[in-house]
């Protein structure tokens, strides 16, 4: 099984001729398949220099997944669905707003995981609400996929607790099994200085090191970068309301300003195809279009 998101691009497998493939050990049969990540669309930001359609590109975006030929497996948004407010009763609406947008997506499943903005500020209670656990797994066709919860800690931390859960998750796991980690914030230090980092990331990258097939999904930093850790490859997606800079670029980490003559640019989201032959892979991009 080979994962692909790498390469600036966005990799999508050609779902033309799907065929099944056996595995040799088991006999249980995988099928290709493909998922979409959206990330980071901050539901009640405002800022007219960083997107004057704010508002709107969320919207485009579950368009844009429904008018793909192939609907994907399942939609998963990666964190920070709504933007940080103090006011508990906003929060809980925008989270409202929020699912009823994604519930336009014509596809039968679609998953969430918060982002520092949904979930420090309540320890994750108003997302639990409205979205359900913060750490969970799930298998789909051959692959068991982790999502992790490293932002309702305010320090930034997955914690004892979670990390026990994923070691005891991880021991089920043949070590050559085809393993998925979605998280928001990176778990290795990107750029610490700019609150890119999860404080004990690194032990969860140690639990696992011994997987031989890991990928890791994530958002936060509203721009695509790729990274290894050993053989896990760890991949950032675009977020669905403003860029952010390359990590040190810039003294502080404010928004890349809205072009007027490239809207939209830097914002999108990623379709991560699965199969047997990575040869058979197709490059394709899907940005938020304009309306």
């Amino acid at each position: 099984m080979h994962l692909a998101g790498i390469g600036g691009a966005v990799f999508a497998s050609g779902l033309g001729g799907v065929a099944n493939a056996a595995d040799p050990m088991t006999g249980a049969v995988y099928d290709d398949f493909f998922f979409v990540q959206l990330s980071d669309s901050h539901w009640g930001f405002e800022g007219d220099v960083a997107n004057p359609d704010a508002m709107g590109t969320l919207p485009k975006a579950v368009a844009a997944v429904n008018a793909l030929s192939v609907p994907p497996d399942f939609v998963i948004f990666t964190g920070d669905l709504t933007h940080t407010t103090d006011d508990p009763k906003e929060r809980r609406k925008r989270m409202g707003e929020v699912r009823d947008i994604a519930a336009e997506l014509k596809v039968k499943t679609v998953r969430f995981i918060p982002g520092e903005h949904d979930a420090s500020l309540d320890n994750g209670k108003a997302f639990k609400e409205f979205f359900g656990a913060t750490n969970y797994t799930f298998e789909h066709k051959g692959v068991h996929f982790i999502v992790l919860d490293n932002v309702s800690d305010p320090g930034a931390k997955l914690g004892d607790e979670q990390l026990a859960w994923l070691a005891s998750d991880l021991q089920r796991q043949a070590n050559d099994a085809r393993i998925v980690v979605f998280a928001h914030r990176p778990l290795f230090d990107l750029y610490p200085q700019w609150d890119w980092a999860t404080r004990d990331g690194a032990k969860a990258v140690e639990l696992l090191m011994p997987y031989s097939n890991v990928t890791v999904f994530y958002g936060h930093i509203h721009q695509e970068n790729h990274h290894m850790t050993g053989h896990i490859a760890h991949h950032s997606a675009k977020s669905l309301i403003f860029a952010l800079p390359v990590a040190g670029s810039q003294p502080k980490r404010t928004p890349v300003p809205w072009d007027p003559a490239r809207p939209y640019q830097g914002l999108g989201f990623r379709e991560v195809g699965a199969q047997k032959k990575p040869s058979e892979y197709a490059i394709t991009e899907f940005p938020v279009q304009k309306a």
